[in-house]
């Protein structure tokens, strides 16, 4: 590991805690991550890639925990994980093909995108109008957002949940729990395809991945039951302005 001091491994394991407390209750919980491990010394490529490969057991534990939800949505499944998988493996190659200066140089603009889609989700979702429950999907617009959030997830990954799940909601006509579910599925392909990708071609360190995946599982289990006591607009500005901050960090370092 890049930071071996007891305070810096303190940090990651409770930045850990947050990040799956805050993915259980409003999502967006990688942009917690990130920054933490560029406050112990990471650099940007190598952060982002440890982020994402450690993000993966919160997802399976998400889609354990939402499998019921998904019952009855299988073409929607096969349609949405087959471009998943081509957009992650897109966003993969990118990150690994560019040259890294390209990722310092881009990922401000990427982290304050990520923080926009976050602050704005619930105007998006009044200003277009999500599908009645029950209505088609929205299928022409439903596979190309996919793909690109997809390749937005294999190439940074920070708040890709609520990236998907602002996407999920303006095309998909279907209970808010069931798009959730699917969101959590779509987040676990994605993050499988990084973890296969990354693991061999990538700067992951996988030290700061074994410390930080048991605590987002942790986090996970318990933001589920502050889930129904804390409003989640109360996490989900609190994250927004994380990700304005270090989005604005960036850019002047």
């Amino acid at each position: 590991m890049i930071v071996d001091s007891p305070l810096a491994l303190a940090f990651l394991l409770v930045a850990g805690v947050l990040a799956g407390a805050v993915n259980a209750v409003a999502g967006g919980g990688s942009l917690l991550v990130f920054p933490a491990l560029l406050a112990v010394g990471f650099p940007p490529l190598a952060a982002n890639v440890t982020n994402s490969v450690a993000q993966w057991p919160g997802y399976l534990g998400i889609v354990v925990g939402a499998r019921q939800d998904l019952g009855g949505q299988r073409r929607r499944i096969l349609l949405t994980s087959a471009v998943a998988v081509l957009g992650s493996a897109v966003g993969c190659v990118l990150l690994l093909v560019l040259p890294a200066a390209v990722f310092d140089a881009i990922v401000p603009a990427l982290v304050l995108l990520a923080s926009a889609v976050m602050a704005a989700g619930p105007w998006l979702k009044r200003k277009i109008g999500t599908p009645a429950a029950g209505a088609p999907d929205r299928v022409g617009a439903l596979l190309p957002a996919v793909f690109l959030a997809a390749v937005y997830g294999g190439y940074f990954g920070g708040a890709l949940g609520v990236i998907l799940i602002a996407t999920l909601s303006l095309c998909v006509g279907d209970a808010l729990r069931r798009i959730n579910a699917l969101k959590g599925l779509l987040s676990l392909v994605i993050a499988t395809v990084t973890v296969a990708i990354f693991a061999v071609g990538a700067p992951v360190d996988w030290l700061a991945v074994a410390l930080l995946a048991p605590t987002t599982l942790l986090g996970g289990y318990l933001g589920a039951k502050l889930a129904r006591r804390l409003p989640e607009n109360v996490l989900r500005w609190a994250v927004v302005l994380l990700g304005l901050a270090v989005g604005i960090a960036l850019l002047l370092t």
